[in-house]
């Protein structure tokens, strides 16, 4: 187990290590710093410390990364799941919800916004940058207009990273897309014969796609031109199936179904995960993959074991990047086991499972 004295050195130590998987992705020593950083979250975020005790698992008793325990993504509702103490909260990641009490919170500090960064550039541009120098049209607020968006900040880094790429922002702060500015950029793109990437969560894509359909406009964009949906609807528009939703954008659009990614990503993690590479066959079913320094399994929600492959349970995810809070997360989504990775099936029920894992929060 490697041991960590300060949040600092965790971080620099995940970070070695996201630099590291580039050459050597499957390393061995996942174990060893997942172990680490369990530790260091067990004596410095007391929430978490006192739900592990409840399961009567500690540092000096999980010996795997496999059985440390995970928390659900709903806790960060009511828990300041955090070791950073409250005057170091300089950053907050909220995510979307209809009012205050609906909303996870996932505490920063100049730090893990930084390891927040390291772990987001390096697999977006694996699965998303080639060799087409593409505009960039972007279906979210600029940062200083959601400041509390984990995907604005991702957002932000991605721009800067392409800034000689030319960019175009076609959201307020509410969310609300301008439709006009996005078909101005749109058609400028096809015009000029250059290819763009579109980025948004999956309900800007339906309001974006609803304003061309009012217009009777339609696209056939530049060879090269790709699209990037995250997220789901959060009551902001009509839901539309992610198959209904390709299909549409390729229609609309003129972007083939091998170049429209989803990516898989909340507030309370620090990495990412897509469910294909540009200029791949991403043959169907899709399968969503996450960085070398986070890994997912899928368990059945009555055992809370791992299933078997091409079985379906709850997705639980360790998340090194998740330095500064909790790595092991139980998420709300159901999942299928794939040979490297998983299949998105959607929301669980609102059935609670069963098994010590989900903990009693009571005694938090």
């Amino acid at each position: 187990m490697t041991p960590f004295s300060s949040l600092a050195a965790a971080c620099d130590a995940v970070r070695a290590f996201i630099r590291r998987s580039a050459d050597e992705p499957r390393t061995d020593r996942f174990d060893e710093l997942a172990l680490g950083l369990f530790a260091f979250q067990f004596a410095h975020n007391t929430p978490y410390a006192n739900l592990c005790r409840v399961e009567n698992r500690t540092p000096e008793t999980v010996t795997n990364w496999r059985d440390i325990p995970a928390v659900p993504t709903r806790a960060f509702k009511s828990l300041d799941l955090t070791v950073l103490p409250e005057a170091e909260r300089e950053t907050v990641f909220r995510s979307s919800g209809t009012t205050q009490a609906d909303r996870s919170r996932h505490f920063h500090n100049d730090e893990t916004v930084a390891l927040y960064h390291a772990s987001l550039w390096p697999w977006f541009a694996e699965q998303l940058i080639d060799d087409s120098p593409n505009r960039l049209l972007l279906l979210v607020p600029r940062l200083g207009q959601a400041l509390e968006s984990s995907l604005a900040h991702m957002m932000d880094v991605v721009t800067k990273r392409l800034a000689k790429r030319e960019q175009c922002f076609a959201a307020d702060g509410d969310w609300r897309i301008d439709g006009q500015a996005a078909v101005n950029f749109l058609h400028d793109c096809a015009t000029q014969n250059e290819p763009v990437t579109i980025l948004g969560t999956a309900f800007s894509f339906v309001h974006l796609l609803d304003h061309l359909d009012a217009a009777a406009l339609e696209f056939q964009l530049p060879s090269g031109s790709a699209a990037m949906e995250t997220g789901g609807y959060k009551g902001r528009s009509r839901k539309v199936s992610r198959v209904d939703l390709q299909r549409a954008i390729t229609d609309r659009l003129g972007i083939p179904a091998r170049r429209i990614l989803s990516e898989y990503g909340m507030c309370e993690l620090s990495s990412q995960a897509y469910d294909g590479t540009l200029g791949q066959a991403n043959a169907a079913p899709r399968t969503f993959r996450f960085p070398p320094w986070a890994r997912a399994r899928v368990l059945s929600p009555e055992t809370m074991q791992e299933v078997a492959l091409g079985q379906a349970g709850l997705l639980q995810v360790t998340d090194l990047a998740n330095a500064g809070s909790v790595l092991s997360l139980l998420t709300g989504d159901l999942a299928k086991r794939r040979d490297d990775g998983f299949e998105l099936l959607g929301r669980a029920e609102p059935a609670e499972p069963r098994g010590c894992s989900l903990m009693n929060l009571n005694h938090a």
